[in-house]
Protein backbone atom coordinates (compact mmCIF):
# COMPACT_ATOMS: atom_id res chain seq x y z
CA UNK A 1 0.00 0.00 0.00
CA UNK A 2 3.00 2.32 0.46
CA UNK A 3 3.55 2.34 -3.31
CA UNK A 4 -0.06 3.44 -3.78
CA UNK A 5 0.38 6.38 -1.41
CA UNK A 6 3.64 7.38 -3.11
CA UNK A 7 1.84 7.31 -6.46
CA UNK A 8 -1.05 9.36 -5.10
CA UNK A 9 1.32 12.02 -3.77
CA UNK A 10 1.78 13.48 -7.26
CA UNK A 11 -0.97 15.76 -8.65
CA UNK A 12 -0.39 14.61 -12.24
CA UNK A 13 -0.92 10.99 -11.26
CA UNK A 14 -4.07 11.90 -9.32
CA UNK A 15 -5.39 13.68 -12.41
CA UNK A 16 -4.61 10.62 -14.55
CA UNK A 17 -6.64 8.51 -12.12
CA UNK A 18 -9.53 10.96 -12.43
CA UNK A 19 -9.41 10.64 -16.22
CA UNK A 20 -9.41 6.84 -15.97
CA UNK A 21 -12.33 6.95 -13.56
CA UNK A 22 -14.47 8.17 -16.46
CA UNK A 23 -13.24 5.60 -19.00
CA UNK A 24 -10.26 3.51 -20.05
CA UNK A 25 -7.81 5.36 -22.29
CA UNK A 26 -4.57 4.80 -24.17
CA UNK A 27 -1.44 6.81 -23.39
CA UNK A 28 -2.03 9.23 -26.26
CA UNK A 29 -5.55 10.03 -25.06
CA UNK A 30 -4.22 10.62 -21.56
CA UNK A 31 -1.35 12.79 -22.83
CA UNK A 32 -3.83 15.09 -24.65
CA UNK A 33 -5.00 16.33 -21.24
CA UNK A 34 -1.55 17.45 -20.10
CA UNK A 35 1.08 19.94 -21.12
CA UNK A 36 3.99 17.56 -20.49
CA UNK A 37 5.94 15.18 -22.71
CA UNK A 38 4.64 11.74 -23.66
CA UNK A 39 7.67 10.07 -22.00
CA UNK A 40 6.68 11.85 -18.76
CA UNK A 41 3.12 10.53 -19.10
CA UNK A 42 4.52 7.05 -19.66
CA UNK A 43 6.62 7.39 -16.52
CA UNK A 44 3.56 8.41 -14.48
CA UNK A 45 1.54 5.53 -15.93
CA UNK A 46 4.32 3.11 -15.10
CA UNK A 47 4.42 4.26 -11.47
CA UNK A 48 0.64 3.97 -11.22
CA UNK A 49 0.85 0.47 -12.69
CA UNK A 50 3.62 -0.55 -10.25
CA UNK A 51 1.47 0.73 -7.38
CA UNK A 52 -1.39 -1.45 -8.60
CA UNK A 53 -3.69 1.53 -9.17
CA UNK A 54 -3.83 1.10 -12.95
CA UNK A 55 -4.16 -1.94 -15.18
CA UNK A 56 -2.93 -2.09 -18.77
CA UNK A 57 -4.16 -4.24 -21.64
CA UNK A 58 -2.85 -4.41 -25.17
CA UNK A 59 -5.57 -3.75 -27.75
CA UNK A 60 -4.05 -3.93 -31.22
CA UNK A 61 -1.27 -1.37 -31.47
CA UNK A 62 -2.33 0.46 -28.31
CA UNK A 63 -2.04 -0.23 -24.62
CA UNK A 64 -5.24 0.75 -22.87
CA UNK A 65 -5.06 1.84 -19.25
CA UNK A 66 -7.90 1.46 -16.78
CA UNK A 67 -8.45 2.14 -13.11
CA UNK A 68 -7.81 -0.90 -10.90
CA UNK A 69 -10.82 -0.29 -8.71
CA UNK A 70 -10.05 -3.04 -6.18
CA UNK A 71 -6.77 -1.42 -5.10
CA UNK A 72 -8.29 2.06 -5.15
CA UNK A 73 -11.13 0.80 -2.94
CA UNK A 74 -8.59 -0.72 -0.53
CA UNK A 75 -6.71 2.58 -0.25
CA UNK A 76 -9.93 4.54 0.26
CA UNK A 77 -11.11 2.02 2.85
CA UNK A 78 -7.85 2.38 4.77
CA UNK A 79 -8.15 6.17 4.66
CA UNK A 80 -11.72 6.06 5.98
CA UNK A 81 -10.63 3.78 8.83
CA UNK A 82 -7.88 6.22 9.74
CA UNK A 83 -10.29 9.15 9.63
CA UNK A 84 -12.80 7.28 11.78
CA UNK A 85 -10.05 6.38 14.28
CA UNK A 86 -9.03 10.05 14.49
CA UNK A 87 -12.65 11.14 14.96
CA UNK A 88 -13.10 8.59 17.76
CA UNK A 89 -9.89 9.75 19.48
CA UNK A 90 -11.03 13.39 19.29
CA UNK A 91 -14.44 12.54 20.76
CA UNK A 92 -12.77 10.77 23.69
CA UNK A 93 -10.52 13.77 24.44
Amino acid sequence: MNEAFKALADPTRREILQLLRDKSRNAGEIAEHFNISKPSISHHLNLLKQAGLVLDERQGQHIVYSLHTTVVEDVIGWMFKMMKKNDTEEEQS
